[in-house]
């Protein structure tokens, strides 16, 4: 940079702090988030509108606004602490969609057989309904995670995130700003870096929850082929029709 300081050792340190503030945050509010989506829609009534109207009061509070005061606050203690406190305002959206899918879950049959059997409603949420919701949950997480790494860009950039000496994304952007003419790798570095790292989570987290929601689990027609014996419609033994397998899949 201007004054010889290792431009990639800065580079790679504010990497390091995006990733720690990405999952840090990204765990706190989908802890929170999951647990008070939960018990909202799995409960409803008065616990349902309580924790909503809790929901709606931070949710109407611009997230700018919240990462602004709480990184005044914290910001200088490092990127744990500041991604520490972040996650506690920021797991609104994550309780909402929880809570649609639990209300949804909730009258299906299998959830009527856990309470035939006597389980009880801890289990029922947390062994029954939230594998059935864990699709919802791993997207929302995801995109929490994403969207950590642009809160805490813009929190640097304006001055309420993480503070020098310590440095991170958003802080190196702000302070080559003016660079973004005559040299403009000064710019372009760590934005490029915080562009990949959101469109990364992003994949890695539909690649999840195409692997864990048992309601994305397609067949496979043609391992069920090798796998299966073949019998033809007289019990012989015989290659399978087609409307035979997809009556199987079916």
């Amino acid at each position: 940079d201007r004054i010889g300081k290792d431009y990639f050792a800065l580079t790679m340190r504010g990497i390091q702090n995006s990733v720690l503030v990405m999952v840090v945050l990204g765990l706190i509010a989908s802890v929170v988030g999951v647990v008070v989506g939960a018990i909202a829609g799995y409960f409803r009534g008065v616990v349902d509108a309580i924790l909503m109207r809790i929901t709606d009061v931070f949710i109407v509070i611009p997230a700018l606004v919240i990462g602004s005061v709480v990184g005044h606050m914290f910001g200088g203690l490092g990127a744990f602490f500041l991604a520490l406190m972040l996650g506690f305002f920021s797991w609104m959206g994550i309780a909402r969609l929880v809570r649609g899918e639990f209300l949804t879950l909730r009258e299906r049959e299998f959830v009527e057989a856990a309470r035939v059997a006597g389980a009880s409603d801890m289990r029922i949420i947390f062994k029954h309904i939230l594998p059935n919701a864990i699709g919802v949950v791993i997207v929302a997480s995801t995109l929490i995670m994403a969207s950590a790494i642009l809160l805490e860009t813009a929190l640097s950039f304006l001055g309420f995130g993480i503070r020098p000496p310590d440095v991170s994304l958003g802080l190196l952007i702000s302070s080559n700003e003016s660079a973004f003419q005559t040299r403009p790798w000064l710019f372009w570095w760590p934005g490029a870096f915080i562009v990949t790292l959101a469109l990364l989570v992003n994949f890695v987290g539909d690649g999840l929850r195409d692997a864990f929601d048992p309601r994305h689990r397609r067949f496979n027609l043609r391992k069920m082929r090798e796998e299966e014996p073949e019998t033809g419609e007289d019990g012989q033994s015989g290659p399978r029709t087609g409307a035979a397998l997809a009556e199987d899949v079916l």
